[in-house]
């Protein structure tokens, strides 16, 4: 069965979810637009998820977002819809694709709602246990000839085959965060997998504008195998300043310097509120429970947690508090867990003796947004940590120590075999977390 077959009728599960609704949105309109193109054909597209609420919440969002990708392919819908005459003006092109798209879609709160699919994407919460729960049911529900594809972002795919009795038909298919939006998706083939399913995942992101870059099935595969530990180095930094310039204070600087220093998009302390406490936790207990590997865990992300701190993001993707008290998304005050409540940044005050503490930047006209697009990028990436090398500053000593560790733990991700070369672990961290640079680079 070819994927343009089994596209005829797809499940999603845990559709509902942050990850699972832009899964969800990316196979409607995909479905939508094979339906246009083939007539005859039925499709079918089951969004199953534990919550009435989420799945209604799920519809809105689907329209919402079909109606934003009618309006840019316009172009494409004219060809589309070149034999209806009925359909002159662009918005009745674009109200006729919304309709399409929602006319293929069902909702629902049982699996058996993907009995007849071909292909089951999986988007449920990162927990070993419910995951094998999910499969072992679908495969009592589902035709001998499913094909599974799980959005796990740390769980082993061979223990998840081997304990829900889908070798051969399963394999990891890791979006990033949004889905529709990302363009990276880390595949991770089990050692057993049909040749069939491998070739269909392939066409699958050509046909989503997806770039992949393979992984091998080691628990945390490649995002996740260099993020805790990028996230643990900058937890050890601050455990490591704590001392000499305040807990609240040691935070603030590593963040800052983590962002700015290292010209990423976000601070590690932001990243993890991004992601959410609670998920770094899991991903890290997941990551232990599979590999050998007792240093990925932290007593501080533990406290927090302890005391209801958990970061994450609202329905409507706002960012909720964490390390970091949130205001229009930008950090204003960072949480103290021995106060057990949040320190506001006073910008004449703790703020401005950490800028000072910190040192001059060493170059204020270059940052993330700046180098996004610009041509002459390695150049001046090259020529700005050249100053970054040779500056004394506590700021550049903190972004020559993050790099470093960066770049080891990329390193390590290729000697254990997660990564087959360093060019997929930078490739993961420039497509995937949108850094500028990926860690393995001789800047430094």
């Amino acid at each position: 069965m070819e994927l343009s077959e089994r596209l005829r009728n797809v499940a999603v599960v845990g559709a509902a979810g942050k990850m699972g609704s832009g899964i969800s949105l990316l196979l409607a309109e995909q479905i939508a637009f094979a339906a246009l193109e083939d007539k005859a054909g039925t499709y079918v597209l089951s969004l199953i998820d534990i919550s009435d609420e989420g799945l209604l919440g799920l519809l809105r969002y689907l329209r919402a977002q079909a109606l934003k990708t009618a309006e840019k392919q316009i172009n494409r819908l004219r060809r589309l819809y070149a034999d209806r005459a009925d359909l002159v003006e662009n918005g009745e092109m674009v109200a006729e694709f919304v309709h399409e798209v929602m006319l293929h879609v069902r909702t629902g709160k049982t699996l058996d709602l993907a009995k007849d699919a071909h292909l089951v994407f999986e988007a449920a919460f990162e927990k070993d246990e419910l995951k094998i729960d999910i499969f072992r049911k679908l495969a009592d529900v589902c035709g001998q000839s499913t094909f599974f594809l799980t959005n796990t972002s740390a769980i082993p795919i061979n223990f998840l085959a081997k304990e829900s009795g889908l070798e051969g038909r399963i394999l990891g298919y890791h979006f990033y965060n949004p889905p529709a939006v990302q363009k990276l998706v880390e595949l991770i083939t089990p050692t057993q997998c049909s040749p069939r399913l491998s070739a269909l995942a392939a066409e699958l992101a050509t046909r989503l504008g997806k770039t992949i870059v393979p992984a091998h099935d080691i628990a945390g595969f490649i995002g996740n195998g260099h993020f805790m530990r990028d996230g643990l180095h900058g937890i050890g930094e601050v455990e490591r300043l704590s001392g000499d310039v305040g807990f609240v204070q040691a935070v603030w600087a590593v963040d800052r310097v983590s962002r700015d220093w290292l010209l990423r998009p976000m601070g590690i302390f932001q990243l993890i509120d991004y992601v959410g406490i609670d998920v770094f936790q899991l991903i890290l207990s997941v990551m232990r429970r599979h590999i050998p590997a007792p240093e990925l865990h932290s007593d501080l992300i533990d406290l927090y947690l302890e005391l209801g701190v958990k970061g994450g993001q609202t329905s409507s993707g706002a960012q909720k508090d964490g390390f970091f008290r949130y205001e229009k998304g930008k950090p204003v005050a960072v949480y103290d867990p021995d106060r057990r409540q949040y320190v506001a940044c006073e910008p004449e005050g703790w703020c401005a003796q950490v800028e000072a503490m910190l040192g001059a930047h060493p170059d204020t006209t270059m940052s993330w947004k700046a180098l996004g697009r610009d041509r002459d990028k390695d150049a001046k990436l090259r020529a700005y940590f050249s100053r970054v090398k040779q500056s004394d500053t506590l700021g550049c000593d903190l972004a020559r120590r993050y790099a470093a560790a960066s770049r080891a733990a990329a390193e390590r991700l290729v000697a254990m075999g997660v990564a087959t070369r360093p060019e997929d672990v930078n490739s993961v961290l420039t497509l995937g977390f949108f850094h500028l640079y990926g860690p393995i680079n001789d800047y430094l």
